[in-house]
């Protein structure tokens, strides 16, 4: 995966562009063949619960909501510049590899 839980990203298109974020989760839809990332604090969706008891009040949940991973880009964190990522091999381990300045993010 190019990119992981814990990287920081900006969003490349959408509502949310040019905003910049952490990565909460990756989400791999199989049956649709499309990978998802949830962004904190980007891509606010409501959801609207239901009182559960009598005497409870109901709610409204803002949560950040999932967008196409090919919609962010990553953010190098030395150059604070937005990057596209490689690999590199060092002997049987493969590193993540930012494009910007050719230096190991891993």
């Amino acid at each position: 995966m190019k990119i992981k839980t814990g990287d920081k990203v900006k969003v490349i298109s959408g509502k949310e562009k040019g905003k910049t974020g952490k990565v909460i989760q990756v989400i791999v839809h199989a049956e649709k063949g499309r990978t998802f990332v949830i962004v904190e604090g980007l891509n606010i969706i409501k959801r609207h619960l239901k009182t559960r008891r009598a005497g409870e009040k109901g709610q409204i949940l803002e949560l950040a909501g999932p967008m196409d991973i090919s919609n962010v880009m990553l953010v190098d964190p030395k150059s604070n510049k937005s990057t596209r990522v490689g690999y590199k091999h060092e002997g049987k381990t493969k590193k993540r590899l930012a494009k910007v300045n050719g230096e190991l993010l891993d």
